[in-house]
């Protein structure tokens, strides 16, 4: 697996990963806020933050180039250089459970380690999201704050998590 940049044609295979409303909110919070999402609603978003230069959508893809996962990185804050946030992150679901979510995060720590000055990433996962509270723990992600988000299909509690890059 490897990390390449997030193209256009990348949106259209994420959003047929998105089948239930639950996996929308559960991928982007109250980011999007319609389901279904059509073929270049991700790219929509995405395409005024990238403007920014402080938004790095990144697509993970196999020898082949078959798209495997996708997430971003961004800068929270305006002002700190020191933070990213990791988002959005997505894997197809058929490599879902397999190992391929944690090889594609644990890429995304090394790019960061390697091409940003940042020393910590930080992320929040639903409490109703198991599977990715558990990939996150496995790489050495740790809870600092917890919250409620009112989402359109209710409210959830996020753990926001953090690991510090060295």
């Amino acid at each position: 697996m490897i990390l390449r940049a997030y193209i256009r044609e990348d949106s259209a295979i994420i959003c047929k990963w998105l089948k239930t409303e639950e996996e929308l909110y559960k991928w982007s919070a109250d980011r999007f806020n319609k389901f279904p999402l059509m073929e270049n609603d991700i790219d929509d978003n995405y395409a005024p933050q990238l403007k920014t230069g402080r938004f790095i959508p990144l697509t993970a893809v196999d020898e082949k180039d078959n798209v495997i996962g996708h997430f971003i990185i961004r800068y929270p804050n305006d002002d700190d250089e020191g933070t990213v946030r990791f988002g959005f992150v997505i894997v197809n679901p058929a490599f879902r459970r397999k190992g391929f979510g944690k090889e594609m995060l644990l890429l995304g720590i090394e790019y960061v380690r390697d091409n940003l000055n940042a020393k910590r990433i930080d992320l929040g996962v639903f409490t109703n999201n198991d599977s990715a509270l558990h990939c996150y723990e496995s790489i050495g992600f740790k809870e600092y704050n917890r919250r409620k988000c009112e989402m359109p299909i209710g409210i959830w509690e996020c753990i926001d998590m953090e690991i510090f890059v060295e």
